[in-house]
């Protein structure tokens, strides 16, 4: 900005301090300038500039609106100011940035426009998001080989779960940089369509890109699991809690994981973990639990199952799990009671039939264990082989012979 003013030595003076970014020593030159020439457009911008590298938000829109209204035509003023109210939530922001995209920048024209277009969109997501596309789209064609307009259009879009629209802008932008946020956004895309093939070819190419990024090693993993590439998907997690240790999620989606190869020792190992940072949560406790009980520790079980039923009084899963370890540990009138519990909140399935005749049967109360075998049965139909020879054989010996 060339302006002659009363003011013009400090203001030449500050300029060379904020060249340095000295900012402090600036502000007081500007305070002087605008007081000896109140109508100098570049002293206000100046001063507006000063106080936004000092972090006075407020002092700095009060100056650019000085600097605005003692020469409305001038886009960098325009701009600024735009931004400031942008970051202050005020609904005049899109009023100057409007005006900006309609001035032209003193120098690097193309750019600055583009900036002005992008401040605006930003401005218009919230409440006016056609309107936001569109200022994308001019952002796009004044810099056609920035990335930026396309990505913040694609993530846009995919708000608005318009995900075909979304997937085009993000791979345009993908296209002008290989490097860029696309590979992420596309990945999260596909995750949400679940095409996972297509998640997986991206988030291995953001896993090269970022070798210590966690959220893509996890997110891969994550994605390797629903593929049912179990193995590949514990090492791509293991990887993620290695570089993300206090994200619980990550560690609970690996103990799962562990549970569902057949690592159940490992899957103790984290659950325990877990457990020792989240004592009062009963799924945690659960999932220890079903580790304990795959490896027939089955008084261990059975104490997680009464801890998490106790700290969530209406698990119906978490009473079939303690029924089945209360029957392994020969504690029938616990099974029993479990049972019953499980069924306030669950419906009966075969298992819990027999669950409950074998635990009447032990208890050598035949009638009622006969009435459960008897409903194994009909329910099982053919799907249960093992068990319903034995509930065939244990009907012959305690049902009274007609």
């Amino acid at each position: 900005m060339v302006e002659q003013s009363p003011a013009s030595a400090e203001v030449s003076q500050a300029e060379d301090l904020i060249q340095k970014h000295e900012y402090a020593n600036a502000e007081p030159l500007l305070r002087k300038a605008v007081a000896t020439d109140p109508n100098s457009y570049v002293a206000w911008f100046d001063l507006g500039f000063a106080d936004n590298g000092l972090g006075k938000l407020n002092e700095s829109i009060a100056a650019y609106r000085k600097s605005v209204a003692a020469k409305t035509d001038v886009f960098e003023s325009n701009l600024n100011l735009g931004i400031q109210l942008a970051k202050a939530g005020q609904p005049d922001a899109e009023q100057f940035l409007r005006a900006a995209t309609k001035l032209t920048p003193t120098s690097h024209v193309a750019e600055g426009r583009e900036r002005a277009w992008l401040s605006l969109a930003h401005v218009l997501e919230a409440k006016q998001p056609a309107d936001a596309l569109a200022a994308y789209h001019e952002a796009a064609t004044l810099q056609p080989k920035d990335p930026e307009p396309h990505l913040a259009a694609a993530q846009l879009l995919e708000k608005q779960e318009k995900f075909s629209d979304a997937e085009g802008e993000y791979k345009q932008a993908l296209a002008l940089d290989p490097s860029s946020d696309a590979l992420t956004g596309l990945a999260n895309l596909y995750m949400r369509g679940r095409r996972f093939p297509e998640a997986e070819e991206y988030l291995r190419k953001v896993v090269a890109a970022q070798p210590e990024g966690a959220a893509a090693h996890i997110q891969l993993g994550r994605v390797l699991a629903a593929e049912g590439k179990d193995e590949a998907a514990v090492s791509a997690l293991e990887t993620g809690t290695k570089l993300a240790p206090a994200d619980v999620s990550v560690q609970r989606d690996l103990a799962d994981l562990y549970a569902a190869v057949g690592k159940n020792d490992q899957a103790e190992a984290t659950y325990r973990t877990l457990v020792a940072g989240h004592p009062n949560d009963a799924e945690l406790r659960r999932g220890l639990g079903q580790s304990l009980l795959r490896q027939k520790k089955f008084t261990d079980a059975q104490q997680e199952f009464l801890t998490a039923v106790k700290l969530k009084p209406d698990f119906g899963e978490a009473y079939g799990d303690l029924a089945f370890a209360a029957s392994e540990n020969k504690n029938y009138p616990l099974t029993l009671k479990a049972l019953e519990m499980r069924t306030k909140y669950l419906p009966e399935n075969p298992l819990t039939h027999f669950l409950r005749a074998s635990a009447y049967d032990h208890l050598k109360d035949f009638k009622d264990a006969a009435t459960s075998y008897h409903l194994f049965l009909t329910a099982a139909n053919g799907k249960y082989p093992d068990q319903e020879w034995q509930a065939k054989h244990r009907l012959i010996a305690i049902e009274p012979k007609k």
